[in-house]
Parts: structure tokens; sequence; C-alpha cells
């Protein structure tokens, strides 16, 4: 059943032109002034609004300039009804976007006629748009046939967020229900241990991917993530990244080998923290942080110990005992809570 919103001031023709519509099989909110038709149409979101045009409160004219500035109501039909026939003001009406325009008295084939003719047009128009919008979602999925064109994809279709330094993304635990792509800045994984210890799991720059869980079962996050620096990132149900991978079976052959050497990175780190030695350690630690966080060449980052220690795998006495060796060689010098890398050459030499 349709609805409509009749904006009214004269309670004989409200109550005479509600009945005519009832009986016609519509679903009729009246409402008997221009700010009380406003309220009534946020509310309700009729399929057609039908407003008089002279109203105390709020004449017809700001009715329609006001619901056609708000996303929910501006594309709701809008019919004027008023017993002003000059042309002046049905030219002002229509100007300001109006439909149709009825003048008092009517009769109902009148009234009928643009209310049906308006719905037609607003469900063909729904129509159109629908069967567009899925040919070029299917178009566009269809077309994604490498790890660049999935890349592409996110930033052009999929809606960007943007994370302060130190801002929690996701906790683990949480709903794994996005995969993120990294635009701008520096994402960590963590996990935190019995002893509240973090304990980072990798570190994520521009162009990566970070969040994959099981697409087969519903499990949460098993790790935290959170940005190291102002960060910038898209973010896409994995529902529709299934989809995605479903309809284009060379990316997802792709994305398993992107995660495959994403393993492979963390298990030589993790032999690494088993069987180097704490400068070795170290110098691995920072150099992993320097090649994520570092924009160009050139570019000589700023790194939290916090950080370092957290994925060093390191005591925390003895990773800041060798940290204070590097800087008095002259590797690196400590600021605050930083570290600068000085000499990058004596940090690879000892990898």
């Amino acid at each position: 059943m349709k609805k409509v919103l009749l904006i009214e001031d004269d309670i004989v023709v409200r109550e005479n032109t509600a009945e005519l519509l009832e009986l016609a099989n519509y679903k009729v909110i009246t409402a008997e002034n221009g700010k009380l038709g406003v309220a009534e149409a946020k509310k309700h979101l009729p399929d057609i609004i039908i407003c008089d045009i002279m109203m105390p409160e709020l004449n017809g004219y700001g009715v329609l300039q006001i619901l056609s500035k708000e996303k929910s109501t501006k594309q709701i039909p809008f019919i004027f009804l008023s017993a002003k026939t000059e042309h002046k003001d049905v030219r002002k009406g229509m100007d300001l976007g109006a439909d149709d325009y009825i003048t008092k008295p009517f009769d109902e084939s009148e009234i009928f006629s643009a209310i049906e003719s308006r719905l037609a047009k607003v469900a063909i128009f729904n129509e159109n748009i629908n069967a567009f919008s899925t040919e070029e979602i299917n178009l566009v999925e269809n077309d994604i046939k490498t790890l660049d064109h999935l890349k592409n994809y996110f930033t052009d279709n999929v809606e960007e967020f943007s994370f302060s330094a130190g801002e929690i993304i996701y906790h683990e635990g949480d709903n794994s229900n996005y995969v993120y792509l990294i635009y701008k800045g520096v994402v960590k994984t963590f996990k935190i241990d019995e002893q509240g210890k973090e304990l980072i799991t990798s570190i994520n720059k521009d162009d990566d991917f970070f969040g994959f869980t099981s697409f087969s079962h519903n499990i949460p996050y098993q790790e935290s993530a959170a940005a190291i620096e102002e960060t910038k990132a898209f973010r896409l149900t994995k529902n529709e990244l299934q989809k995605i991978l479903e309809k284009n079976h060379n990316v997802t052959l792709e994305l398993i080998d992107y995660l495959s050497d994403n393993v492979t990175e963390i298990k030589e780190h993790l032999l690494e923290m088993a069987y180097s030695s704490v400068r070795k350690k170290t110098a691995s630690t920072i150099l992993l942080f320097s090649n994520k966080i570092k924009k160009t060449k050139d570019d000589n980052p700023k790194i939290s110990r916090s950080d370092l220690a957290s994925i060093a795998g390191i005591a925390t006495e003895t990773f800041i005992r060798t940290l204070s060796d590097f800087k008095k060689e002259g590797i690196i010098d400590i600021e605050g809570r930083n570290i600068k890398i000085i000499n990058i050459d004596k940090l690879k030499k000892m990898n």
C-alpha cells in the first residue's frame, strides 16, 4: 500500500481528500500545517507528498525547500495543491522543484491521475537505476583480473576511513566483518599476552592488505590492529570480497601468493627471534620497521621503541642496553620514546 502525506490546513479539504485517497487504497498521513508536515515526512518517508501552499507556521514553498535539502526526502514526488491559479504561483512552485500542481476545486480523477503518474515515473526510474547499478557492479567485479585490479576496486568503490596515530582499528575478538587496504600510513597488528605485554605480529604499510580471517567460518579477529601513524584505509566487507574472488579465480590465486609471502616473512622473523644474536635481532627489527614506514628512499623515519621491543622478542632490559650500544656506536639516535636511524649500512651488515 502506497503512503501519501497530505499537508493541508483547511480541515474540510484535508478530511475529504484523505477519505478519497483511502477509498482508493492509499495509506494517508495528514498534517495541518507545514511545520508538522515536514516532521511527518521525515518520520514516515511517504511515497508521495500533496501539499497546500498557503498555510500557517510554514507555507508549502518552505516545506518543499526544506525537504528537497534532506537526503532521505529529496527524491519524494511533491505535488502542490492550492486555490491559487495565477501563472506566477504555478511557475514559482515548479521552479522550486515541485513535480505537479493541482488547483482547487479538483475532481478525483485529476488527483488520482497526478498521483499515479508520479508514482509510475518513480518506479520506472528506480528500476532503471537498480538495473544499471547491478549491471555496473557485475561488470566491474568481473573485470578484476589481477591483485592490482582488486586494489583499484578498493580505491574506486569502497569507503575510506581515517585513523589517527595510536587509534585502534579493531580489537582481538571483534567480529571479522571487514578486510582493509592501506592507502596511506602504517598499521600494526598485535596480540596481548597473559602478562599484558604487547606482541606485534605484523607491520603493514601503503598498499598492504590486513584483516583477513576465514571466509568459510565465522571466526572473530585473532589479533588487534592499530595505526602507528596517521593512516587512511579502505574497508570492504568480507562477504563482498568473497563474491569478487568467486568470480575471478586469477585474483584468488594472486591473493593466496600474497598471503603466503606474508606467512613466509613471519616464519623467517620467528626463526630469527629464536636463533639470532641480540644485536642481530635488534638490527633486523629496526630495518623491518624502517622498510615498512619510510615513504621514499631518502626518508629517515622515527620508530617507537615500545613497538620495536614488542616485535623483537627480546627482554626489555636487554633491548634497551642494545639500543644504547647502537647509539654510542653512531648507528642510531634516541629522541624521547623514538629512535632515528643514523647509519643504516651498519645495521644491514649486522643483519
